[in-house]
């Protein structure tokens, strides 16, 4: 499903230029991705847009406590995911909300492992959906991976990450 996601973020500059569900998955199909895998995207896709359009949790845009995850979020996000996460949030490039977010999403990536490439991906649509401006050097670093594409070469938009 992971490939789907950055197949949209590929073909779509901009959330809005993204087809309706029914549109897309029908144009997701004529690419060569399974059925599963597109309902399991769309799902993901319509959560990520429900989430950017709340403002919860309630969060100050410019609180500096820090995050202490659940006993789930730790077993989903290792630690080199969320030192990438207060990485981000350090660099300026996540507000605490943005970060809530990203966390969200990644719980409700179908599948039990989630790798540092997955939650990269995860960030971009994240902040694709949020329309954030992005720094040439991180958006860099969320385009590559030191482990490679974690869903393999023969994916459509895997060269995107080569």
């Amino acid at each position: 499903m992971i490939d789907i996601l950055v197949y949209v973020f590929e073909s779509y500059g901009y959330p809005e230029a993204c087809p309706e569900p029914e549109l897309l998955a029908r144009k997701l199909s004529a690419a060569g991705f399974e059925p599963e895998d597109i309902d399991s995207a769309l799902e993901w896709l319509s959560g990520l847009q429900r989430v950017a359009g709340s403002d919860s949790p309630k969060i100050d845009r410019d609180n500096r406590s820090s995050r202490i995850y659940s006993g789930p979020e730790l077993a989903r996000l290792d630690t080199e995911c969320r030192g990438f996460i207060t990485f981000l949030e350090h660099s300026g490039v996540l507000d605490p909300l943005g970060r809530e977010r990203i966390i969200e999403r990644a719980m409700a990536l179908p599948g039990a492992d989630l790798s540092l490439a997955k939650l990269k991906v995860i960030v971009l649509m994240v902040l694709w959906q949020q329309q954030d401006n992005v720094d040439a050097l991180i958006m860099e670093e969320l385009l590559s991976s030191a482990e490679g594409p974690a869903w393999g070469d023969e994916s459509p938009a895997a060269e995107l990450l080569h």
